[in-house]
């Protein structure tokens, strides 16, 4: 009688999920939502040339093998600004900076280390988390990049250091990597199917705003919010309403324009890049509203 021999399993365990909030943080302009659009591999979050077009902290998800990274982007830091906004924006940076597992520093090497950079490293000197330092815009000339060596000079103060370029897609991969190794292990937070925080209403109004700082200049845009009222679905097209809020009424004439050009520029640049976006035809009809207490609901 032969002894029956005993199974043996060569498997490895499966590797556990990781899961976390990763906040974006650092001056205007450095290219923040440009990376959180990038590493999401679509649109989410408005782009312009102008500071501060970010106000909301708008999540990114981005799901993996290894798990789920969500991405937070957030307003930029701008220092000696008195207008009320800046105040509440700075206020949306700190609450992001919150219950967070890893924060990216972007920064731009054209621009030199000044208030606003000491001002962010200030609070990112109080959290015990891994820190990551993203020297952005490395695709532009050398001559445009004066002040690399001077962030590159702050690399002790973080878990690890990348230089790239968001706009061309550079280099993004080993950031990617290593956001995954340094995040917890974890569920994910959003269903797999929800690549951001925003509904329809806030993705709309998101395109809409980038628009009227796209198309106003000075301190317009930032007399301005916008709110999508209705999105109603019909066969062959997008019907959606929208009010465009302002604080006083000469910006008011300002973003309608003469004659209405202002405004018919502001709707056709958002309807166009709607249509696309959602491949299908976009009927948007724009209201402008004076409202002094916008800044309360953003």
């Amino acid at each position: 009688m032969t002894k029956k021999s005993e199974k043996t399993s060569n498997a490895l365990p499966q590797q556990a999920l990781k899961s976390g909030l990763i906040t974006l943080v650092g001056r205007s302009n450095v290219g923040k939502s440009t990376l959180l659009n990038t590493l999401i591999g679509t649109k989410l979050a408005a782009v312009t040339h102008k500071p501060q077009t970010t106000r909301s902290a708008i999540h990114g998800v981005l799901n993996r093998p290894e798990g789920q990274a969500v991405f937070i982007d957030t307003p930029g830091v701008l220092k000696g600004n008195r207008r009320p906004l800046t105040g509440k924006l700075l206020e949306n940076v700190t609450e992001a900076l919150r219950d967070i597992d890893l924060v990216l520093y972007v920064v731009d090497p054209g621009k030199p280390v000044g208030p606003e950079e000491r001002f962010t490293l200030s609070l990112l000197r109080q959290l015990t988390i891994p820190k990551l330092l993203v020297i952005n815009k490395c695709d532009v000339p050398e001559i445009q990049q004066s002040y690399r060596d001077d962030y590159r000079a702050l690399a002790n103060e973080f878990t690890d250091v990348f230089e790239l370029s968001a706009l061309r897609n550079r280099h993004i991969q080993p950031l990617i990597a290593k956001v995954f190794e340094l995040l917890p292990p974890g569920e994910p937070l959003y269903p797999p199917e929800q690549i951001t925080n925003m509904n329809k209403e806030m993705w709309v109004a998101e395109i809409i705003r980038e628009k009227i700082f796209l198309a106003l200049r000075q301190e317009v845009p930032y007399s301005t919010h916008v709110e999508v009222t209705n999105i109603e679905a019909k066969p062959d097209v997008f019907v959606i309403t929208a009010t465009i809020f302002t604080s006083e009424r000469r910006y008011k004439q300002m973003i309608i324009g003469a004659g209405g050009r202002a405004i018919k520029e502001i709707g056709s640049a958002a309807r166009r890049e709607l249509e696309q976006a959602l491949n299908k035809k976009i009927f948007l009809e724009l209201d402008v509203a004076i409202d002094h207490h916008w800044i309360e609901r953003i």
